[in-house]
């Protein structure tokens, strides 16, 4: 051995890294990530029942939810029919070419459905009837909305029913953003109106909804990456297009007829420390908007 010199450590053998491969029902929303050539992501938060992926695009939605079973079926998500991958909050992960990855584990979609399914021909005396049963409901629950005494959201409640663009867009440009967590208050109040207005609008025919709902849709979602939390500005762009969660796509069946509203109401409340009833709020709105806008003159 020449002096001043170090002896080369002995080599093990080369750790392989063991991939595990799940599965799960996606979203129609991810098609296009999925379907695209792989991305880099992160992981943008981790909780025991799923994580929230950021995918680097330009492209919506741009945060994926891969969760579990018992989660809310948010109409951004892979719901995994195994285990939730552990990952910390920054870790490296990536999305496209038909696949989820994160860490070793790489998730496929095993089956589709639809965030956006369209409710089918709904008449106003049926809406009519849904709308004091919706109020009543709410009322009675201890889950408030978070915005109760913020006069945009009373503007923005005014704007709907009269038809008002003015006053509609500027209460929501006021509110996106406004009120703290993952899904500001201002954000849920604003998609639950979105999507009431274009499933419920079209359900009935009610052309000046579906009209407001596509001038509010593109207010919100214009800088909304810019103005709230990027799990929440992914929802207000789902919520454009008329996609939902779950428990709000049954409180819609809910309010035409096509099941029991309350029961469905009821699931909706109870998500979240005000999200629930934010969202259920918008439905309101967006109900109230509907008949006054189709019984109204032009």
């Amino acid at each position: 051995m020449t002096v001043g010199t170090r002896p080369r450590a002995r080599r093990g053998p080369a750790r392989m890294t063991v991939r595990t491969h799940g599965s799960g029902a996606c979203s129609t929303a991810l098609r296009p990530l999925l379907d695209a050539p792989r991305r880099p992501a992160r992981v943008l938060a981790a909780f025991p029942a799923g994580l929230y992926l950021e995918v680097r695009t330009a492209l919506e939605p741009h945060v994926i939810a891969v969760v579990n079973g018992g989660a809310t079926r948010l109409p951004n998500a892979m719901i995994l029919a195994g285990p939730i991958p552990q990952a910390a909050v920054g870790e490296e992960a990536a999305v496209g070419d038909g696949a989820i990855e994160v860490g070793a584990h790489i998730l496929r979609a095993r089956r589709w459905w639809n965030p956006a399914p369209p409710l089918g021909p709904v008449d106003l005396p049926q809406l009519a009837r849904a709308l004091p049963e919706l109020e009543a409901i709410c009322a009675a629950s201890p889950r408030q909305p978070g915005l109760e005494r913020d006069g945009a959201a009373a503007l923005l409640a005014e704007g709907c029913v009269t038809g008002s663009l003015v006053d509609t867009i500027t209460a929501a440009e006021h509110l996106v953003g406004l009120g703290p967590g993952l899904t500001p208050s201002g954000d849920d109040v604003l998609a639950g109106l979105l999507v009431a207005l274009r499933h419920l609008g079209l359900a009935c025919g009610a052309g000046r909804a579906v009209w407001l709902a596509d001038w509010l849709a593109a207010a919100v979602t214009f800088d909304a990456r810019t103005r709230t939390t990027p799990i929440s500005a992914t929802l207000l762009h789902c919520a454009a297009r008329g996609e939902a969660s779950g428990e709000i796509l049954a409180t819609l069946r809910g309010i035409a007829g096509r099941q029991s509203l309350e029961p469905a109401l009821r699931r909706l409340l109870h998500l979240g420390h005000t999200s629930g009833a934010d969202l259920a709020w918008g439905l309101r709105i967006g109900l109230a908007a509907v008949l006054a806008l189709t019984e109204s003159p032009r």
